[in-house]
This record gives C-alpha cells, structure tokens and sequence, in this order.
C-alpha cells in the first residue's frame, strides 16, 4: 500500500538544494535542516558531510551552524534557473500536445 504524504520524488540536486536554502543567510541547527527538508538524520548528515567538502556548505563549529557559502548560493542560483526552464518547457510540451490534437 503506498500513501501519498504530498512529496514527490526528489533528485540529489533538489534535496541540496533544499539544504542549502535552509542554511542560507543565519546560520542554522541540524535539526532545522533536517525539519525543512523533511529529512532524517541520517540522510541530512551524510548530504551535509558532502556539502562542505565540496564547499556548499560550512559548519560553523563554535555556534554549532550550518551556513550556505557563496559558492552554494551561486549552485542555488543555478539549479533554480534549470527549474523555470524545465517548467517552460514543459508549459511548451503541453501547449503544442494540446495544438496537435487540435
């Protein structure tokens, strides 16, 4: 039996992604994070483990924070574009599915 709690399939692009809008600007608690993208710990702390190595992501030990750097603002930027342009695409896709039933 499958229930449908409202999420649908995520790729890794878009849980990180989510991550990374959750750490954006003040730093934020791992609990939060994983709040946010209806994540659990396990899953969070090994995409976390993989944003800052690949400098996504920094842990700001003293406060015990997660925070966005540049570099994952500027992936944020990016993977939204690819979003509105695969939402157009599809808009396009229907339209002309539309048309040629016409």
């Amino acid at each position: 039996m499958h229930i449908d709690i409202g999420m649908k399939y995520r790729d890794r692009n878009e849980i990180t992604a989510q991550i990374l809008e959750s750490a954006n600007g003040n730093g934020v608690r791992l609990s939060k994070i994983m709040y946010d993208g209806y994540l659990s710990y396990t899953v969070t702390k090994e995409y976390l483990g993989l944003l800052i190595e690949k400098g996504l992501i920094e842990y700001l030990d003293g406060e015990r924070t997660f925070k966005t750097t540049e570099k994952g603002m500027n992936f944020r930027r990016i993977h939204n574009r690819v979003q509105e342009f695969n939402l157009l695409t599809t808009n396009l896709q229907k339209r002309e599915e539309m048309v040629s039933f016409l």
